[in-house]
């Protein structure tokens, strides 16, 4: 097996013009289908990691007064936030599911006419 002609050519593939709008509008459908739940994944998550680094800040006194009560809030925020972080993954999944089941009909149909032109 010829590994460099493998990897010459399938860096030609990658530069070589797409001359169907198929595989296109199929990316573009994938691209959507994901999206959503991307979206959500990323922001939720650097939410709820600032919120567990705000409770941790509070609770350890780097900031606040020190006081029992901030003690208690930073406590409190930093559960909030292990818990969101920590529910994160599975409401990414539930997401992605949905949009791949929003999507699957088109991407399959178009799918299914990109490899029968193919042949």
């Amino acid at each position: 097996m010829n590994t460099d002609k493998i990897y010459a050519e399938a860096i030609a593939n990658e530069y070589a013009p797409k001359d169907t709008s198929k595989v296109v509008a199929l990316r573009k459908l994938d691209r959507k289908a994901k999206s959503k739940a991307n979206i959500f994944a990323y922001t939720f998550g650097v939410g709820m990691t600032l919120v567990l680094g705000l409770g941790m800040c509070l609770s350890m006194h780097v900031i606040g007064n020190g006081s029992a009560v901030m003690t208690g809030v930073g406590i409190v925020l930093g559960l909030l936030g292990f818990a969101g972080v920590g529910v994160n993954y599975l409401i990414y999944k539930k997401l992605l599911l949905a949009g791949k089941e929003k999507y699957a009909f088109e991407i399959m149909q178009l799918a299914r006419e990109i490899s029968e032109s193919a042949e």
